[in-house]
């Protein structure tokens, strides 16, 4: 227990025992006063009643007051703690965008290899250029550059860098809104809506850059409304596995209430997903297909972790690999 605890404890011990011996003095009082007066015991007795009485409501209110004052240290100690966690947050994210930054040149190396991160490099050169760091975009080019694959796209980065360097201010809102029309066209919420913000505070007065947002607003509902059409029609067609892809892609768009609305239906889903997985796994150990059978276990695990069919599969899965590592038929 520590200091503080000590202190809070001695404090109302010592409250109490003041009260109880104010209590116990007018008490003495109370029958001396009645011997003098000649006040018949009864009398004494039933004032010292009323007085204990007063005495322990007032203890009560006393104690409720505490009570809450204590709630309320608990709940601004809360408070605190989310503030605390929050700032952490926030340095964690300047923390990684500061090293993202350092480590530039060994990011895009890194970068050039995977062709699904295309449109990461696109994004870093962009970035350089709305910062008019036209040495850096261009040190970033060079390296995707040096990569055979990717020569074709160095060469459009390094037309797109010459073309942003070179126009004027009105036709570099236009290069920046082009791009943001790509990240929209992509799905790139996010992405989309950090450059919107980046150009409005680089030209607030621009009508253009501020239609942006109205237009990013409405091509999001416009893609929600397109998956919940989806949604529906793969419903009507109990295709399980194409209603489970729409519904985590929808995820991001529903408010509360609209995912509340949908919940019922998606569980239906994910029961009958899950169910044909069951059967899936039960008709491979009936056939002695190992390999499949861990397979599907392994993926009933990850998509069902906490259903019963999961823990189950958990318990059998050691089984499950010595079975297919040593090809057991019988």
């Amino acid at each position: 227990m520590n200091l503080q605890d000590d202190s809070f404890i001695w404090r109302h011990k010592t409250r109490v025992g003041i009260v109880i011996g104010v209590v116990v003095v007018l008490l003495v009082v109370l029958v001396f006063t009645g011997r003098l007066e000649n006040v018949g015991t009864g009398t004494v007795l039933t004032m010292g009643l009323i007085l204990v009485s007063l005495v322990l409501a007032i203890m009560a209110v006393y104690v409720t007051m505490e009570l809450r004052n204590i709630g309320e240290m608990m709940q601004q100690n809360s408070l605190k703690l989310d503030k605390i966690v929050n700032t952490l947050e926030k340095s964690r994210a300047g923390l990684a965008q500061i090293n993202h930054s350092t480590h530039l040149s060994e990011a895009a190396k890194a970068i050039a290899f995977r062709d699904a991160n295309r449109q990461a490099l696109r994004e870093a050169v962009f970035d350089r250029l709305q910062n008019h760091d036209f040495d850096a975009a261009l040190e970033i080019i060079d390296e995707i550059g040096a990569h055979g694959d990717y020569r074709d796209l160095a060469a459009q980065l390094r037309t797109q860098c010459e073309s942003y360097r070179t126009a004027t201010d009105q036709e570099r809102i236009s290069h920046v809104i082009a791009h943001i029309e790509k990240l929209i066209d992509d799905c790139q919420w996010p992405k989309a809506s950090a450059q919107i913000e980046t150009l409005i505070r680089g030209h607030p007065n621009s009508d253009k850059a501020l239609a942006m947002r109205q237009k990013l607003l409405e091509k999001k509902q416009e893609r929600k409304r397109v998956l919940l059409a989806a949604w529906d029609d793969a419903i009507k067609r109990q295709d399980t596995d194409r209603s489970i892809e729409i519904l985590r892609e929808l995820d991001v768009y529903l408010t509360p209430n609209e995912g509340l609305a949908l919940q019922e239906a998606a569980s239906d889903v994910f029961r009958t997903k899950l169910h044909n997985m069951g059967v899936q796994f039960s008709l491979a150990i009936s056939s002695r297909q190992w390999n499949q059978a861990l397979e599907v276990g392994q993926q009933i695990i990850r998509s069902f972790p906490n259903s019963r069919m999961s823990q189950e599969i958990r318990g059998k899965i050691g089984v499950l690999k010595h079975n297919a590592e040593q090809g057991v038929t019988a």
